[in-house]
């Protein structure tokens, strides 16, 4: 079976714009329902694709972290250039992260951040991340062989030697959150591991946002955007966004 990757994606709707950002080892197909249902509401936005995501493992564990951070950057200034002076972020996971660290590095309208990792996480179960990600990429490619792939082989050859440095991103991003001081929403899946639910704690208690909040989904995982309450996310980051006073 061949696989169409995911590619980035820009809907120009309205003077409002926001920069849509996914997870690790996902990719822009995370937020595109979001992303519809923003435009339909005369939203602006841009979901850039991180770079080595998206395709085969093997093109994902050749990249770095920093490779992707500099992806949303260049969905950032890709708004710029169109004009856009005002944008707001809206994350998903790692790209809820990256959401938080645009906010301490560039001038960000408001911030949305969706089961974002926050406190030190194992590099072991950022590996299993990988792991999980060939095995799926195989079956959906049809080269999936049950004897061979299973997980502890699949270990044993698909191994990403940056992902130490991806957790150095994601604790020096959650040392910076004091600086953060534009509005902040946090949401969170009940339903996801405990620490994502720390998480949003640890973050809503950093920033030094004067408008700030967290809401939970009952129903929910990890990836909100995807998940059974979707809809609802997606009216909560909309009714977010609409509270805010922008310059038109």
């Amino acid at each position: 079976m061949k696989i169409i990757p995911p590619k980035p994606f820009t809907i120009e709707s309205g003077n409002r714009a926001v920069l849509l950002l996914h997870g690790f080892t996902g990719n822009t197909n995370d937020v595109k329902r979001l992303g519809r249902y923003l435009s339909e509401r005369n939203y602006t936005v841009h979901a850039p694709l991180y770079k080595g995501h998206g395709g085969d493992p093997e093109t994902l564990i050749k990249t770095d972290p920093i490779e992707w951070w500099n992806s949303v950057l260049e969905g950032y200034d890709e708004l710029k250039q169109r004009g856009y002076d005002e944008i707001a972020v809206a994350g998903v996971s790692l790209g809820g992260i990256f959401s938080l660290r645009l906010g301490e590095e560039r001038p960000t309208k408001a911030i949305v951040a969706m089961s974002a990792p926050a406190l030190a996480k194992s590099v072991d179960s950022l590996q299993s991340r990988i792991i999980d990600y060939t095995i799926k990429y195989k079956k959906l490619s049809g080269t999936y062989d049950e004897q061979n792939d299973n997980p502890d082989k699949v270990a044993q050859y698909v191994q990403m030697p940056s992902l130490e440095y991806l957790q150095g991103i994601i604790n020096d991003t959650s040392s910076k959150l004091d600086t953060i001081q534009t509005p902040v929403h946090i949401l969170r899946g009940l339903r996801d591991d405990e620490y994502y639910c720390e998480s949003a704690d640890l973050i809503y208690n950093s920033v030094k946002s004067r408008i700030k909040s967290v809401k939970s989904f009952i129903n929910s995982g990890h990836i909100l955007t995807l998940d059974q309450e979707k809809e609802y996310v997606f009216e909560e980051v909309y009714r977010f966004f609409e509270s805010l006073k922008w310059n038109e």
